[in-house]
C-alpha cells in the first residue's frame, strides 16, 4: 500500500456539480486544496461547507493543487483547462470538453504541451451494468457489435429557461451538447470508438421559447424562455469506418415518453441498458436442444457512478500517468461528432468527417 499523501484536489466552477463533487472527494478522503468561483457569495458558501479556502482566480488555486476538477459553463471549458496544463496541474473536465470544436482542439494542444493530463467527464459509463456490458463484450459473448440505438429523452426536462444552459454564446448548444452527448459518448463506447465517417442529423427548437411550456419540475429556476436559442431536441444516425452504426435520439422536451434506453445489437446477442432504471436484459438465441429465444434480466449493485469515476481520476493522478479511461482523444472524437451533428442539420443533408479537407458539408447522393 502506498504511503503517500493523497492527492490536492482542486474545483473549479462551485456550483450545482462542482458540489456533488466535492461531496465524494470529501469521501474518497482527498485533500480538498480549494475552489475557484467568479461570485463572492458562492465561494463564501462552498468554505463555509468543506472548511477549505476560495480563491477569485484560478492561479491561486494551481500553486496549492495537484489536479483540478471543471464545472464551470462551458464556454470557460478551454479557458480553466488550458491555464491548468500550462501549470502542469491534471485536469477531470465535465463534459463537453468545449463548446465548440475550435475550443476543443485548443485544449487537447495545451495538452500535449504539458506534463499535466485531461480526463473526460462521461460518468455513465462508470454504472455498473455498463461495465458489465462491457465485460460480456471482451468475453465474445456479443459477436461484433454492430449498432446501438441511443437515447435520452425527457418529455419535460429543459434545465433552467434563461439560464447558460439554454444560451447558445455560454453553453455551445441546447439539448445535444447538455444530455445527448452522453448519449453519443455511450454509444461509441459500446462500439469501442471507431473511426466516425458521416453523420445525418436535425435539430429543433419546439418547446424552450414557448410561453405556454408546461412542465413539472425543472433543473434551476425557470427564467421565461426570453433568450431561449438553443435546441431542444436532436435526431441523428452516425455511420463509422468499419460498418458499425448509431441512431442517437435526444430531447429536454417533446410530446413522446421518456426514455434512457441504450440498446446494443451484436451478432451474437444483445443488450438493453436503461439508464434512468439502472437496469439491464440480454437477448440471446441459440440452437442448443430446440431452437430457442432467452431474455435475461441481469441484476446488479447500484453504485455511484461519479464517485466510480472519481476513483479512477485519482488513481490516474498518483501514478502521474495519463488514464486508461475517458481519454483526451475520445472526447475530442465526441465534440467532433458533436459539431458534425450541428453542421449536417443546418445544410439539411449528411457531411463526412473522414475527409480532414473538407471545409463545407458534401451532399450525399
Amino acid at each position: 500500500m502506498s504511503s503517500s499523501p493523497p492527492p490536492r484536489v482542486g474545483i473549479i466552477g462551485l456550483g450545482n456539480i462542482g458540489r456533488f463533487h466535492a461531496d465524494r472527494l470529501v469521501d474518497h478522503g482527498v485533500d480538498l486544496a480549494g475552489g475557484v468561483d467568479i461570485d463572492p457569495d458562492v465561494r463564501n458558501r462552498f468554505a463555509d461547507a468543506y472548511a477549505t479556502d476560495t480563491y477569485e482566480t484560478a492561479s491561486d488555486l494551481f500553486a496549492v493543487a495537484d489536479a483540478v476538477i471543471v464545472a464551470t459553463p462551458n464556454r470557460f471549458h478551454e479557458e480553466y483547462a488550458v491555464d491548468a496544463l500550462e501549470h502542469d496541474v491534471h485536469v477531470l473536465l465535465e463534459k463537453p470538453l468545449a463548446h465548440s470544436i475550435e475550443s476543443a482542439e485548443g485544449i487537447v494542444a495545451a495538452a500535449e504541451a504539458s506534463d499535466g493530463f485531461v480526463m473526460t467527464g462521461f460518468k455513465n459509463r462508470f454504472a455498473n451494468p455498463v461495465e458489465v456490458i462491457k465485460s460480456f463484450q471482451e468475453q465474445g459473448r456479443f459477436g461484433t457489435t454492430r449498432h446501438v440505438e441511443a437515447n435520452y429523452i425527457r418529455r419535460r426536462g429543459i434545465p433552467g429557461r434563461g439560464s447558460w444552459f439554454t444560451s447558445q454564446a455560454t453553453s455551445g448548444g441546447g439539448s445535444l451538447i447538455d444530455i445527448g452527448i452522453h448519449a453519443i459518448d455511450l454509444a461509441l463506447h459500446f462500439l469501442d470508438f471507431p473511426e466516425v465517417v458521416e453523420v445525418s442529423a436535425t435539430t429543433r427548437s419546439a418547446f424552450g421559447a414557448r410561453e405556454d411550456y408546461a412542465y413539472i419540475d425543472m433543473w434551476g429556476e425557470d427564467l421565461g424562455p426570453g433568450g431561449f436559442d438553443v435546441d431542444d431536441s436532436v435526431s441523428a444516425f452516425i455511420r463509422c469506418a468499419d460498418g458499425s452504426t448509431v441512431s442517437l435520439e435526444a430531447a429536454w422536451a417533446t410530446n413522446r415518453p421518456t426514455n434512457h434506453e441504450f440498446l446494443v445489437r451484436g451478432t451474437d446477442a444483445g443488450a438493453c441498458f436503461d439508464r434512468q432504471e439502472n437496469s439491464l436484459k440480454l437477448y440471446e438465441s441459440s440452437k442448443e436442444g430446440v431452437d430457442h429465444l432467452a431474455d435475461t434480466d441481469v441484476t446488479t449493485r447500484s453504485n455511484d457512478a461519479m464517485a466510480a469515476e472519481q476513483r479512477a481520476f485519482l488513481d490516474a493522478v498518483e501514478r502521474g500517468e495519463s488514464p486508461e479511461r475517458n481519454t483526451l482523444e475520445e472526447g475530442l472524437a465526441v465534440q467532433r461528432v458533436i459539431d458534425a451533428i450541428y453542421r449536417s442539420s443546418e445544410a439539411g443533408r449528411a457531411i463526412r468527417l473522414d475527409d480532414a479537407t473538407q471545409e463545407t458539408p458534401v451532399e450525399i447522393d
